[in-house]
C-alpha cells in the first residue's frame, strides 16, 4: 500500500518506496511475536500508523543534519516512517518497554536504516540534546513537556525554531491548559483526505 504514501509524498526515491513497501510484512511478522500495533489496526497500518506519523513532515520538512528524538516510540512511530523520509537526519527512538524497542531495532535493521538508533529508556533518562522531539500522544502534554524541556539544542536551522512536534487528536484546549495559547495546532485533515484524520492534529510547541 505505499500508493497511499506516494499519493501525498510524490518525490520519493525507489529506495524509499521499497522501504515503505516492506513495512507491512515486517510489522505483520513482528506484531505476531510482540504486540506493538492493535490487531485490528494491522491491515490499516499505512493509514493509521505510517501516514499518521508522516503528518509531522507536512508541518516541517527536516533539513539534513537535524537530530530528532522520538519519545515513547512503541513499535517505531513516528520515528521509523520519518527516518525513511529524511535519510540525512538522525533519529533516536526511546521507549520504556524493552520488547517494543526490540521490534524497532529489528525493523530498522531489516530496512538498513543507518540513521536510526533505538534504546530501552525513559524520556527522563535521555542525556543528549536535539533539534526536535516528536511523539504520538504518549501522555498529556504538560507532563510530556516536563519530560523533554531540557533536551533541546540551541542552534536553529530549520524552517521552524527547535521544539516539540506532537501527534494528538480531539479537543485539546483542556488538556493543554497554559500551553494552549503558545502552541500551534495543524489539522491533518488539511493535508490528508482520509476520514481517520478528521480530528487528528500535529501540535507544535517552540522551545
Amino acid at each position: 500500500m505505499p500508493a497511499l504514501i506516494s499519493k501525498y509524498f510524490k518525490e520519493l526515491t525507489k529506495e524509499q518506496l521499497l522501504a515503505f513497501d516492506q513495512l507491512f510484512e515486517l510489522y505483520r511478522f513482528w506484531n505476531e511475536q510482540i504486540n506493538v500495533v492493535s490487531r485490528k489496526d494491522i491491515d490499516l497500518l499505512y493509514e493509521r500508523h505510517v501516514l499518521h506519523s508522516l503528518g509531522i513532515a507536512k508541518v516541517l520538512s527536516f533539513k539534513p543534519g537535524t537530530r530528532v528524538l522520538d519519545v515513547g516510540t512503541g513499535g517505531g512511530f513516528p520515528g521509523i516512517p520519518l527516518a525513511i523520509l529524511f535519510p540525512q537526519c538522525e533519529f533516536i527512538l526511546v521507549d520504556s518497554i524493552g520488547k517494543k524497542i526490540k521490534v524497532v531495532n529489528e525493523v530498522a535493521s531489516a530496512l538498513q536504516l543507518k540513521n536510526v538508533s533505538a534504546h530501552h529508556q525513559r524520556a527522563e533518562e535521555v542525556k543528549d540534546k536535539f533539534h526536535f522531539v516528536v511523539s504520538r500522544a504518549v501522555t498529556e502534554f504538560p507532563v510530556f513537556y516536563q519530560w523533554v524541556r531540557n533536551k533541546f539544542l540551541k542552534e536553529n536551522f530549520n524552517d521552524l525554531p527547535n521544539g516539540i512536534l506532537y501527534l494528538k487528536g480531539g479537543d485539546l484546549r483542556e488538556e493543554f491548559g497554559r500551553f494552549y495559547d503558545r502552541a500551534k495546532f495543524f489539522d491533518l485533515k488539511d493535508y490528508f483526505e482520509e476520514e481517520f484524520f478528521e480530528t487528528k492534529k500535529v501540535v507544535y510547541n517552540k522551545m
